[in-house]
């Protein structure tokens, strides 16, 4: 059996090798639209004197708000001392895993793609290269699907930490009578949006993938055959 290198690039014209392609490109796009991600929301104190005061709740990827200070030391807002205050939440261990997840299928995808353009006359010659592939997809599938809704509630979290009733929740002053917080200006998170919809749409993808790579394996095959073969049963020719 040849197993060397031999290019040919007729996969990436069909579906089994051009979706590849795709799960590729939506893999960037997933974990590139969250991780690195820098935001901050500015909070207005409106004092009871008719004096404002300012605070600025910036956080970051991979979004560890339990580690991230809103009042460094002992400040002064609204007449009142506030000792160091730190935001509410951890949301690390989602967005890690969804970009964990994104990484792998990026990497996956470059691998299979070598694999059918440069030996695909070796994956096709053997049962175990179309299962293995099979296998590893619907894996990939399922961990599209729960890593990207731990991530959609992750960033809920994140979003509900950071607006209004978050900041009043977590700053000790913002609970008088005579001061009212509010957040004025709110960190741009479309691209967060983004990483969610693609994580979804990544699994949308690999799941109509797998279909394409469970018709490789002997399974589809087999199954082919026993529904074809008495449909090619001669008949008997009349006397």
């Amino acid at each position: 059996m040849m197993t060397g290198f031999r290019l040919n690039l007729s996969p990436l014209k069909e579906p089994l090798g051009f979706i590849k392609l795709v799960e590729w490109l939506t893999a960037i796009f997933a974990f590139g639209t969250c991780a690195g991600f820098s935001g901050r929301n500015t909070v207005s104190l409106f004092c009871g004197d008719g004096r404002n005061d300012t605070l600025s709740a910036n956080f970051h990827y991979p979004f560890r708000l339990s580690l991230v200070p809103l009042i460094e030391g002992n400040t002064t807002l609204c007449n009142h001392t506030v000792g160091t205050t730190y935001l509410v939440g951890d949301a690390s261990s989602a967005v890690e895993f969804f970009v964990g997840v994104g990484t792998v299928c990026f990497l996956y995808s470059m691998a299979a793609l070598l694999v059918y353009l440069g030996y695909m006359h070796v994956y096709k010659d053997s049962d175990f290269g179309p299962i293995l592939d099979f296998v590893i997809t619907a894996i990939l599938v399922f961990l599209w699907l729960v890593c990207s809704s731990a991530w959609a509630k992750g960033l809920q979290n994140v979003k509900d930490a950071t607006n209004t009733d978050g900041i009043d929740a977590t700053v000790a002053v913002c609970k008088g009578s005579n001061v009212t917080c509010a957040v004025t200006e709110f960190a741009n998170m479309r691209t967060l949006n983004l990483s969610v919809v693609f994580g979804y749409l990544n699994m949308l993808v690999w799941a109509a993938n797998a279909w394409f790579v469970y018709k490789e394996t002997r399974w589809h095959s087999q199954k082919f055959a026993s529904q074809s073969g008495p449909g090619r049963q001669q008949v008997p020719a009349p006397i």
